[in-house]
């Protein structure tokens, strides 16, 4: 009894995949055709990226709409293996992909499986149609050059016919009639074109126009009037609504006689409308009863008439009224209006059953033309012929497939399943170009669609972004975002111009109009404090410069408005009331003094309190460095430690699976900076050389000065200084016997006193 598994001794073995660390990401690695076949068996949370745009990548955008099966304008992984899979069925070995060559040769087509006969088939007969029946490869040249063929030929496989493949000029015009009745499909060429629905959608409306207009004949109700009933009917029809109102109203006032007065409208109405601006024809005139309401008045078709109807009822009276009552009535009843339109009913009836159609516009005798010409055979017969070189059509896309998938295929995998193209500095199809700014070259730059949309996910990169607009000469416009990964962002500000490179060599005005800040390096975030001190210093200077410079403008101002004015200013005050002069506050010198005072005292003493440590002195230096700069090296040093591409791709539309990180070492690879190469001749004697000559004096002293201080307070100096100056100094030890000592001790004392100098009297034991 069978359980249905396979043996495990008969089990193939699992594919043995290989995969690297680059940049700390692990990446799998294509090394043959046996990898890309049995992708399908990778765990897809090992692949780098799950969808790619078709739009906006530095790759062959005609390779990726032929990977979009299911034309999403996204390349998606199950996508992906299907193509894999396809591969398998046809190459005979797919090691044939590596090689990323554009010419397929007929002998590594795996004639033994069906889609690889099927794709045989399709190539010999390309090469066939191209006129290389004996090749025994096929080139996407061959391809190309036979496409251009079917855009240009009267048939091309598209089942859609333009005008010029007409065979004769009557069938060029029943064309052009259809086509300026419906609008046309483009076909490969890109001239419109009719299809087989097209055809069929015309000739159906031309039908049932036809039929329409010979029912009128068939039945003598319908044109009562003969040539005269179009124009009865019409000149009816403006006036029916109001002819109905006022018999209405005629008819309630017979029945109440107090409806009549309330049935001319109120006198209201026309108080309102004897103040405004009246034209006969006014909407407001227009909406008055047609003449005098009383009961059982008929219409006076001559007086008494509104006069903003007068017009149409005279129209209706000559056109209508005549022909069908036999005389023309100054007045109409009740009875009369009644029996007028009960003979135009039919026409009327007739008319609300016209189709609706374009192809009206053709004349019925036209149209009438074309369907007893057989022309809905004739275009029918042109679409089917054209429709009969669609196999060669799917041929030439199949052939093409082949082509682009042996060429492409491998790269693409690449830039997809893993970034080996852009961990290796390749060049991956995300990257834009290389942008040149503040002496530095940024090669991972991206095409961005929606700024504010992008930079919305990308600041998740922990990556400083700058975005640029680009120009080009001729209204080219185009937006990167550009990743500085080494450095400093010193100079970085939106504004500032640089010059960037697509990957076709050709050069865009670049401006920076958004940042997103984050550190770049380590060396950065170690000086930033400093800078940041050193900014609020020099504003503050600015600051205090300003104010200078405004109170000696108003000093200066106001002097010359004095000497402008002497003559006018009034008489000099005595001595008595001449204000006093305003003297300097000893207060605020004092104060002054006292914080001078204070931040030399504070300097000084950490000075000696760092000396006074001895050996540890450097150490001590290096504690306070680092109480300084470690707080902003340690953020740096977490963000670069986050700093990923996904984020950056992510909001271009990609579908990145894991962590592109951007270490330093990689990111310093991406930005590098300017360096003058080694083999250059270098001049170094500047004409405009800012000497700092005094500066450098100033530093070399007060360094050799801590060090000498520094030497004195461990005492290293004492052997070559006089003893009056020596750090440690000699000392006289004086023991004092237990014998002489009060209170019967019994332990000797020991007294160390500084040793005593020659010019200094002989000290006594006592």
């Amino acid at each position: 009894m069978t359980t249905g598994t396979t043996p495990v001794s008969e089990r193939p073995a699992p594919h043995r995949w290989k995969f690297i660390r680059v940049g700390g990401v692990l990446q799998v690695v294509f090394r043959n055709g046996a990898d890309i076949v049995n992708l399908e068996h990778l765990d897809q949370k090992l692949w780098v990226a799950l969808a790619c745009p078709t739009k906006g990548v530095e790759f062959d955008e005609r390779t990726l709409d032929l990977l979009d099966f299911d034309r999403d304008g996204r390349v998606r992984a199950p996508e992906v293996i299907q193509i894999t899979r396809w591969v398998r069925d046809v190459f005979k070995d797919p090691d044939a992909l590596l090689k990323g060559s554009d010419c397929v040769s007929l002998a590594s087509l795996n004639d033994s499986n069906p889609a690889g006969a099927a794709i045989l088939a399709s190539a010999q007969r390309v090469l066939s149609r191209a006129g290389k029946g004996d090749a025994t490869a096929v080139t996407l040249a061959d391809v190309t050059e036979l496409t251009k063929t079917f855009g240009a030929a009267k048939f091309n496989g598209d089942a859609i016919v333009p005008a010029d493949s007409a065979p004769d000029d009557d069938t060029k015009k029943a064309l052009l009639d259809i086509l300026s009745t419906h609008v046309g499909v483009p076909d490969q060429g890109g001239k419109p074109g009719i299809t087989q629905p097209i055809v069929d959608a015309f000739f159906t409306e031309a039908a049932a126009l036809l039929a329409w207009q010979k029912k009128s004949q068939a039945d003598p109700a319908i044109l009562v009037l003969g040539d005269k009933t179009a124009a009865a009917a019409t000149a009816l029809q403006q006036v029916r609504a109001k002819i109905n109102d006022y018999f209405a109203r005629t008819a309630l006032a017979s029945f109440d006689q107090r409806a009549a007065l309330i049935m001319n409208r109120a006198e209201a109405e026309l108080v309102a409308l004897a103040v405004k601006e009246l034209r006969s024809d006014s909407h407001e005139i227009g909406q008055l009863p047609l003449a005098h309401i009383a009961p059982g008045r008929p219409l006076t078709l001559s007086t008494g008439l509104n006069p903003a109807w007068c017009k149409a009822i005279a129209t209706f009276q000559s056109d209508t009224i005549a022909p069908t009552l036999g005389t023309l009535q100054d007045s109409l009843t009740d009875e009369d209006w009644r029996c007028v339109q009960a003979k135009l009913a039919a026409y009327d009836q007739w008319m609300s059953s016209k189709p609706i159609t374009p192809t009206e516009k053709l004349g019925f005798a036209r149209l009438q033309e074309l369907i007893d010409g057989g022309y809905r055979e004739k275009l029918t017969a042109l679409i089917q012929q054209d429709a009969a070189e669609a196999r060669m059509n799917d041929d030439a896309r199949s052939v093409e497939r082949l082509i682009r998938v042996q060429r492409d295929l491998f790269r693409f995998l690449n830039n997809f399943v893993s970034f080996s193209d852009f961990y290796s500095r390749r060049g991956a199809i995300f990257q834009a170009g290389t942008l040149y700014l503040d002496a530095r070259s940024c090669e991972l730059c991206v095409q961005v669609i929606d700024q504010p949309k992008h930079a919305v996910l990308a600041g998740l990169a922990k990556a400083y972004l700058a975005y640029c607009d680009c120009t080009r000469v001729g209204g080219k416009k185009m937006i990167i975002a550009a990743a500085f990964t080494a450095g400093d962002s010193d100079h970085l500000m939106v504004g500032r111009n640089g010059v960037f490179y697509d990957r076709s060599g050709l050069d865009w005005d670049a401006t920076i109009t958004k940042i997103i800040d984050n550190p770049i390096s380590i060396q950065q975030a170690f000086w930033a404090p400093y800078k940041k001190f050193v900014r609020m210093i020099e504003e503050q200077v600015a600051k205090r410069a300003a104010a200078a410079e405004a109170a000696s403008q108003a000093s200066l101002t106001t002097a010359a408005t004095t000497v402008a004015t002497a003559d006018l200013s009034k008489p000099p005050t005595s001595p008595a009331t001449k204000p006093p002069e305003k003297k300097m506050d000893v207060g605020t010198v004092a104060a002054l003094g006292v914080a001078l005072g204070s931040l030399a005292t504070f300097l000084g003493l950490m000075f000696t309190k760092v000396i006074d440590m001895g050996w540890w002195a450097p150490f001590a230096v290096m504690g306070i460095i680092l109480a300084i700069s470690g707080p902003s090296m340690l953020i740096a040093w977490l963000k670069l430690r986050q700093r990923n591409l996904g984020p950056i791709l992510d909001a271009n539309g990609w579908a990145v699976n894991g962590r592109m990180k951007i270490n330093v070492p990689f990111g310093g690879a991406l930005s590098k900076r300017a360096k003058v190469p080694t083999s250059a001749i270098v001049q170094m004697d500047d004409p405009f050389y800012e000497s700092h000559a005094g500066r450098y004096t100033v530093i070399a002293l007060a360094v050799l000065v801590m060090a000498l201080m520094t030497l004195w307070r461990i005492g290293l100096l004492d052997r070559y200084l006089p003893p009056a100056l020596d750090r440690q100094k000699p000392v006289q030890v004086i023991t004092v016997p237990a014998a002489q000592l009060q209170g019967g001790s019994s332990t000797n004392i020991v007294i160390t006193l500084p040793a005593v100098t020659t010019n200094a009297p002989a000290a006594t034991n006592k």
